[in-house]
């Protein structure tokens, strides 16, 4: 009785695929398939899939479009990668009507501290020291309104159905210059220091994510509208409103 379905299930913490990855096998790359299966079945007429830019592992060129090759560099990134095959692999078997959306990291209020957005706000907050994993990934952060747009946008686009389309801003920032413009906006000054613990293996980091967004003007009529030092702001705002909901001594894995 669905039109759309919105897919977006997902064991998405990078940190914990090293410790349990058959569960993100079977969570990302199975649970993708009972989806669609179920889909097909039942004759939905489209099904958006959640991608990530982390498939496309470190940038071999920027911006990364569509065509950048896949680098799984993390078990939860091959088991993207793997879903988005087996997508791909319905719209051209059965010509299930599957839309691909590979987002770029998206931020904004309530998300949870496994994100280093709010984990950089709650400890201004609340800490002596912003403990971060590695400060200098680059990454494309996209407001979540924005993001979310683009799903509404894929959803019922009329040329989205087969194709995989990057939701991003085009700019990048490292991590380490996140901090510092969040402590800024916060007025707060407060040492960043890299933590041993939080550090992905050497090989596994994705160094640097930049979009290129052109296929999602082109085919969706999407641009990002939200700028990153607002989408910052609301986003601090919601943290300081809600302490309660964040421990900033604990690493969230």
């Amino acid at each position: 009785g669905c039109d759309i379905v919105l897919h977006l299930a997902a064991l998405i913490a990078i940190p914990y695929s090293y410790i349990a990855p058959r569960s993100y096998v079977r969570t990302n790359v199975e649970g993708t398939l009972n989806v669609l299966e179920a889909a097909r079945r039942f004759a939905v007429g489209r099904v958006v899939h959640t991608s990530t830019s982390e498939v496309y592992g470190t940038a071999l060129r920027t911006p990364i479009d569509e065509e950048h090759p896949l680098q799984g560099q993390s078990p939860y990134s091959a088991s993207k990668i793997g879903a988005d095959k087996i997508a791909e692999s319905y719209w051209r078997s059965f010509g299930s009507a599957v839309v691909t959306l590979r987002p770029f990291n998206t931020f904004g209020p309530r998300q949870s501290a496994r994100a280093f957005i709010p984990t950089i706000i709650s400890q201004a907050l609340d800490s002596d020291v912003i403990r971060l994993g590695a400060l200098d990934p680059q990454r494309d952060m996209t407001f979540v309104s924005d993001t979310v747009s683009g799903y509404i946008a894929a959803a019922t686009a009329e040329r989205a159905p087969g194709e995989t389309i990057n939701l991003g801003t085009g700019s990048t920032f490292s991590v380490g210059d996140f901090a510092k413009r969040i402590l800024k906006l916060m007025g707060i000054n407060k040492p960043i220091v890299q933590d041993e613990n939080r550090l992905r293996p050497a090989q596994s980091e994705v160094m640097k994510l930049m979009s290129d967004n052109r296929k999602a003007r082109e085919l969706l009529g999407w641009s990002p509208q939200v700028p990153l030092d607002e989408g910052l702001q609301r986003t601090i705002d919601f943290v300081s409103r809600h302490r309660y909901l964040y421990r900033p001594s604990v690493y969230t894995l």
